[in-house]
């Protein structure tokens, strides 16, 4: 995009700014809700349900997101991005006053919707008002924000739970949502002309459907449904008939939203594998960590916020260090294969969690996972962006991240099922007790000693396998690594060194959407 030159300095600064608190919107709506999710499913009910709390969210943003660049062309940033906000702000309004478990999912997928064009849009109106010359330090700030947001979004989450209520981790956004629509109302101009485009909305359709049932049929199979069910079947038929119709009409759209070329392309093909399986393995296992941390271990959400920090900042600073390292050297391939060896081994770890772990060993776990995901993530991206034409680069782009967060949505649906069958046989009662309606960090707490220690180590026994199966496809992801080509960093490639470093505090961030999708 051409940088608007008549926007003077003072302007674009206070642009800058409500850009600022967008992204700040985006990325801390990821992490503050980790540490609430057991309060919320104690006070709404519905254990069985949490990983519907992220996956709605999670999906609703994943499938928008490529929609609200094309619309930001054919109708302007401004208005899209002012959509995309109102529509945010409502389903967070929605959500802070959900009744029951039903209502929060619903109102998640709604705040999904428009959080799926906050970010979109956001990069793309920097396009249009900084000079390409400028863009790496505005990145650069952008990951500031992203990496802030990252560490204390468990806090604050934790914060309010313990001194207010959980339904103002949705509430927060409202106001600074609100600054954010009055400055860009008031003060940024969007370009005039209009880039025609035929927006894919069968395109999008048809694979938001298919993710949906392959969601549905992870996360009810063998909970609500049998496996052997006629439900399960159909939800098994319906999504091999939309995706096989998906991938058709992909291959007739004049612009697809996801271009079946791309797959023609090794690099593309390989970090999408990987990326999709990173992102199983992460927004699985990590959305978990806090029931363990709260229920098992008896922590305040406070302190289980505290205690995911660690992961946070080892992804932080591995995500600039390897970015101002590939800017340096040149190449990129010994990172993933470093980081997915890392990861499997931060997994490996948390497997062996139980009630006696002490909080150290928690923590320094958590750390190496962290450390591990920061050498993959933003490294996919850029050698994506590296082996594509520059007419591909941001579908390409957009592209890999939908597979990671498509890997997300289905990991959090696996592991949620896995954890709830867990559960259910692993509780083992003392004589005469009877199960809690709902089990939730403070009913638990006040449980007779007994029943307490049964329900914390139900807990904890039935993470175990969550953190073994997302080791064990960690490993597999660190296999593919070794199919990745090493293809020579383009000189003439958008992103400078400058620009890699903040691309990679950026991508960090993106990785918090994670456990609270």
């Amino acid at each position: 995009m051409t940088a608007h030159p008549q926007e003077p300095p003072q302007r674009v600064r206070v642009i800058f700014a409500a850009l600022m608190l967008v992204i700040l919107l985006a990325s801390l709506d990821q992490t503050i809700v980790a540490t609430a999710l057991p309060t919320i499913v104690g006070d709404l009910g519905g254990i069985q349900h949490l990983s519907w709390v992220v996956t709605a969210y999670l999906l609703a943003s994943t499938i928008t997101g490529p929609l609200y660049g094309k619309l930001g062309d054919l109708y302007g940033r401004k208005g899209t991005l002012q959509v995309a906000i109102v529509i945010f702000l409502i389903g967070s309004a929605l959500c802070g006053i959900s009744q029951n478990m039903v209502e929060l999912i619903s109102f998640r997928a709604l705040q999904g919707l428009g959080a799926g064009g906050l970010l979109t849009t956001t990069i793309a109106v920097v396009g249009d008002i900084i000079p390409p010359r400028d863009r790496g330090k505005y990145q650069g700030l952008f990951g500031a924000v992203f990496g802030v947001s990252t560490v204390i979004g468990p806090l604050l989450g934790g914060f309010f739970v313990d001194n207010l209520s959980w339904r103002w981790i949705f509430y927060v956004n409202l106001p600074v949502g609100a600054a954010a629509l009055f400055v860009i109302a008031t003060v940024f101009h969007s370009r005039t002309e209009r880039v025609e485009h035929k927006v894919d909305y069968i395109g999008a359709s048809l694979l938001a459907g298919g993710l949906t049932c392959i969601v549905l049929f992870t996360s009810l199979g063998g909970s609500t449904f049998a496996w052997s069910s006629a439900e399960t079947f159909l939800l098994i038929a319906l999504s091999a008939v939309l995706l096989v119709a998906f991938v058709f009409t992909e291959s007739r759209a004049s612009e697809p939203i996801l271009p079946l070329e791309l797959f023609r392309n090794r690099t593309f093909t390989v970090c999408a594998a990987i990326g999709f399986i990173i992102g199983l393995a992460l927004f699985g296992a990590v959305t978990y960590l806090p029931v363990f941390l709260q229920i098992s271990r008896g922590r305040s959400p406070t302190s289980s916020g505290l205690q995911l920090t660690p992961m946070m900042a080892g992804l932080l600073v591995t995500s600039i260090v390897s970015g101002r390292l590939i800017s340096k050297w040149g190449k990129y391939r010994l990172f993933p294969i470093v980081g997915t060896a890392v990861t499997a081994v931060g997994m490996l770890l948390l497997s062996r969690l139980h009630l006696s772990t002490t909080g150290t060993y928690t923590s320094l776990s958590m750390l190496v996972l962290g450390l591990g995901l920061g050498m993959v993530m933003q490294v996919l991206v850029l050698a994506v962006q590296n082996a594509v034409d520059f007419r591909n680069m941001g579908v390409a782009t957009s592209g890999s991240i939908l597979f990671r967060q498509v890997g997300g949505s289905i990991g959090i649906a696996i592991f949620g099922a896995i954890f709830t069958n867990q559960l259910a046989g692993n509780l083992k009662l003392p004589a005469g007790a009877h199960p809690v309606k709902t089990v939730s960090p403070e009913v638990v707490r006040h449980l007779p000693a007994a029943v307490h220690h049964a329900y914390a180590n139900a807990v904890a026994e039935s993470l175990r396998p969550v953190f073994v199966v997302a080791a064990f496809v960690s490993v597999f992801a660190f296999l593919l690594t070794f199919l990745l080509r090493e293809v020579p960093l383009r000189g003439s490639a958008p992103l400078d060194g400058e620009e890699i470093a903040g691309a990679a505090s950026a991508e960090a961030a993106t990785v918090s959407r994670s456990p609270t999708g």
